[in-house]
């Protein structure tokens, strides 16, 4: 009986070292598949395997925060894009701030109606002080813009005493200042590393907490 093309070539590979990290490499094929980075990387969009708006995190922090938000949250978004159309699925309120005109331009007539979409200049710190008009308002803030750190610092008044911040890219020495200023003031820090839509590499989002917290943590 003759082997199948398949079977030859399997055959084949598992004889090396190369070809049996090949064959790994084709076995996580339908985990990629299911998770949708493949069609994330063929759109080159953070979208889930249907075409559904992702947010630009790491897969372990969406499967986290995807069980854990409710509906009558309100979120503060610095950085928006596929993630505002995600958050606006999931709770009642989404203000997102923006720095970037054009891009600014090409999303404000698509975001829905529970979004208040801004666009903010970084000259002057008028972008990371953008939420300080804000008193004890939202439930999250998601930092994934620019001016991370000093977004950070401005954030601790809008949050609701139970509010919690999602930082995005919490792998980056750099913002080694804001992760320090949150800790000082009271905050705990959960990492959720590993790979995420439309990327290759690895990388870390983080939620900084407080003992009485929304995500129930």
């Amino acid at each position: 009986m003759y082997e199948s093309v398949e079977t030859l070539v399997r055959t084949a590979l598992s004889r090396s070292k190369k070809g049996k990290r090949l064959l790994l490499c084709k076995s996580l094929e339908p985990a990629l598949e299911e998770i949708g980075w493949f069609r994330s990387m063929e759109e080159a969009m953070p979208v889930d395997r249907c075409g559904n708006c992702l947010p630009w995190l790491t897969y372990p922090a969406i499967a986290f925060l995807s069980k854990r938000i409710q509906r009558d949250m309100a979120v503060f978004e610095y950085g928006s894009g596929n993630s505002t159309f995600w958050w606006s699925q999931r709770v009642a309120r989404v203000v997102a701030c923006e720095h970037d005109a054009k891009w600014y331009t090409s999303m404000k007539e698509r975001v829905p109606s529970n979004v208040d979409y801004r666009h903010y200049e970084r000259e002057d710190g008028k972008y990371s002080r953008a939420i300080l008009e804000y008193h004890r308002e939202f439930d999250v803030v998601v930092i994934d813009g620019r001016d991370r750190v000093a977004c950070a610092k401005n954030s601790l008044g809008a949050l609701r005493e139970d509010g919690a911040i999602v930082w995005d890219n919490s792998d980056r020495e750099r913002y080694r200042e804001g992760y320090s200023y949150l800790l000082e003031h009271g905050f705990k820090r959960l990492d959720f590393e590993g790979h995420g839509p439309n990327e290759t590499r690895r990388w870390c989002t983080s939620i900084f907490y407080r003992s009485n917290n929304c995500f129930c943590i």
